[in-house]
This record gives structure tokens, sequence and C-alpha cells, in this order.
């Protein structure tokens, strides 16, 4: 079975893991899927999960993109975990606020914030 090339850049630290998205455009339902699976694959590997997923190279998402990070949130939840968004470009936040997903998710600007936020 061939693998298809990670849409993610994923990082551990202090007990946090830190993903990045590859792509700019998170659009196409094939990507976004195998984002889901890669999150979930992330997710399922452990207790208490700590995901803190950056935005800054993202400009577009589709609502697929958005129902996949509430899956995802849910599953973190389930596992008594904690997820964190950062750095999300304002045109996409717009989206998060109309939706009123910005009071399912906690929004940071920072990195920084966004890992200080983490209890």
């Amino acid at each position: 079975m061939a693998s298809t090339a990670s849409r993610l850049r994923v990082t551990e630290k202090d007990d946090i893991t830190r993903i990045e998205f590859v792509d700019r455009n998170i659009l196409d339902e094939a990507n976004i899927q195998r984002i889901g699976e890669e999150i979930s694959e992330i997710v399922d590997a452990q207790s208490h999960p700590k995901l803190l997923i950056n935005f800054s190279n993202v400009d577009h998402l589709s609502s697929a993109a958005l129902g996949t990070l509430i899956t995802i949130n849910n599953k973190i939840r389930s596992k008594d975990g904690q997820m964190r968004l950062v750095n999300i470009d304002p045109q996409i936040y717009e989206v998060f606020v109309i939706t009123k997903l910005n009071k399912l998710f906690q929004i940071h600007d920072t990195i920084e914030d966004g890992v200080a936020s983490f209890t």
C-alpha cells in the first residue's frame, strides 16, 4: 500500500503535540480526510492528548475542515485531553465567529499564549 505524504508537520515539546499544516489551502476533501486521520492517530496514541494546532501557514479553510476539527476536538475531550488553535488568519477567524466555533475552541493569537493556556 502506497502511503501519501503527510499534510502535517508534527513536533513534540513539553508534553504538547504541535501540529502545523503543510498546505496553505485546506479545501480538498481527500486532504481534509487524510489530515483528520493523521491527527486521529496522534490522539489515539496518547492517554491525555494535548494538541496545539498552528494555522500560521493557512490562507483558506473549507467547512469540511471545520467539521474535521470538531470531530477531533470531541475525540480529544473524550480522552480528557485539550486542544488549542493558534495563529489563525483574521479572515478565517471571522468564519469561526460566524459559526460560533470560537466558543467551542480555545483560540490564541500566538504559540506562546496557546502553550501557556494548557492546564
